[in-house]
């Protein structure tokens, strides 16, 4: 698709038919009014005589009553003519409407369209278009603050003032070829490595931002682990409110790994129930353990459940194939004591003195809940632990974080070009080499932005189709 395609008009559905009561249909495009008045009929007067802002009663003829909407170019949503009809929900209703607005000129608008539309006609950059599929999406309060600053254009801000700089230092540095036989300088060159410094830092810190961003977006991850029938499987359904997890006295039961994704206080946790760690011979159930190392790898967070019931020399071994797969600079532990209903206060007592001492010779932190899952004793306390953990994600005010991996794949980018900008400049090379890994830099700050794509039909399809229909 090209962007001639700008110059028809199209109409989706921007609700889904049958849910609901009202259903509500988009008309975008040069035609609009007066596609539509040849599907609508007003009470008073036409679409094409309306004025912006305005709506209106009528009726299509042996389908509905509707109200129509308008919104005047340039100011809406597209930047282009465009109408919301709002009509009861049937999906036959909507279907018939959708069909004699086609047979009167519309064509169905693609997945994201409207938005590539907004793009194309100046309403929003590239960043904030991407953001609008994820206020869409976004399932918590800490997921829907970010995407919303960013489609407010708070990303979008930064990245424009970082580029405005190099901007005006690369063409002070080009305008020095000019006059190179002078032997002038334009561009201060101590102005300009401070100037490197400063962006590549914003830069860098806006990078390493994604881990955190990529769980406000997809849920922190949390690995539920420990020996077999210690009761992780339990925990998983009692977080989930459901028998989730297949629970059963059996070692071994669980042979694969489990995920279920819950909001706590307004920050969604992705909880990984893992095969039991034991010895076995069994080919499935070892298979499920190699898993389960993996999964404790890729989690933020490792809740490892022990169970008061068992053996000192077995607890504390358990323990330790738990901590020993931590990374103590990535990884936060939180200890989960169970079945302490079922023993005395001081062997709860001792345990919690062994596990406190052997965490901290490891290096670790960790917070130890003492539990019973079956009976939902130490749930809350659990559930207070993992947001305590992760409260820079809810306490983040409008801080910037990053949730998209081209965006985080283009930022890498941009440092990479400065860090060699800086090598070139205070090697003492020609302005015009320093010139060039500075251009690289802002070519890739672009490509966020969407300024100067290199092969713009790609990249756009490739963002807007993960769009959802009427949008």
């Amino acid at each position: 698709m090209n962007d001639s395609f700008l110059n028809d008009t199209i109409v989706a559905p921007a609700t889904v038919p049958g849910t609901g009561a009202i259903s509500i249909l988009r008309i975008s495009g040069p035609e609009a009014f007066r596609l539509v008045d040849a599907v609508v009929q007003l009470k008073r007067g036409t679409v094409s005589e309306s004025d912006a802002y305005t709506i209106h009663f009528g009726s299509v003829a042996g389908v509905d009553e509707v109200l129509v909407s308008v919104f005047r170019a340039p100011h809406s949503y597209t930047g282009e003519d465009s109408v919301e009809i709002s009509c009861h929900a049937s999906r036959y209703i909507v279907e018939e409407m959708l069909r004699r607005l086609v047979d009167a000129g519309c064509r169905m608008a693609e997945p994201g369209e409207f938005t590539r539309r907004a793009f194309l006609n100046g309403k929003m950059d590239l960043a904030q278009a991407e953001a609008v599929a994820d206020v869409i999406a976004s399932t918590s309060a800490a997921a829907h603050r970010v995407a919303f600053n960013q489609l407010r254009g708070g990303f979008s801000s930064e990245l424009s003032a970082l580029r405005g700089e190099l901007v005006e230092m690369t063409s002070l540095l080009e305008l020095e070829l000019d006059f190179s036989e002078e032997d002038v300088e334009f561009a201060d060159r101590e102005r300009l490595l401070s100037l490197i410094d400063r962006t590549r830092s914003h830069v860098d810190r806006l990078a390493a931002s994604f881990k955190d961003g990529n769980a406000i977006k997809n849920g922190v991850p949390v690995a539920i682990v420990g020996a077999a029938n210690v009761g992780k499987s339990t925990l998983l359904n009692a977080l989930v409110g459901e028998d989730r997890a297949l629970v059963s006295e059996v070692a071994g039961t669980t042979r694969d790994t489990i995920e279920e994704v819950i909001n706590l206080d307004g920050l969604m946790f992705r909880f990984i129930d893992t095969a039991g760690i034991r010895e076995t011979v069994e080919t499935v159930e070892r298979m499920g353990i190699e898993r389960t190392f993996r999964k404790i790898s890729e989690a933020e967070i490792v809740i490892g459940v022990l169970d008061a019931t068992s053996e000192e020399s077995d607890l504390l071994n358990n323990l330790k194939l738990i901590v020993d797969k931590l990374d103590a600079t990535a990884q936060e532990l939180v200890v989960c004591l169970n079945k302490v209903d079922l023993v005395s206060d001081l062997v709860v007592n001792k345990f919690v003195t062994m596990i406190n001492e052997f965490v901290s010779c490891s290096g670790l932190n960790s917070i130890i809940v003492n539990s019973a899952f079956k009976r939902l004793l130490g749930l809350p306390e659990l559930r207070s632990a993992l947001v305590s953990l992760k409260s820079n994600l809810l306490d983040g005010g409008d801080s910037t974080f990053v949730t998209n991996e081209r965006h985080y794949q283009a930022l890498l980018q941009t440092s990479s070009a400065l860090a060699d900008a800086r090598r070139a400049l205070t090697s003492g090379v020609y302005s015009d080499l320093v010139s060039e890994d500075l251009r690289r830099a802002i070519s890739s700050l672009n490509q966020i932005l969407g300024q100067d794509l290199i092969d713009p039909e790609t990249v756009l399809h490739s963002i807007f189709r993960k769009h959802c229909i009427g949008k």
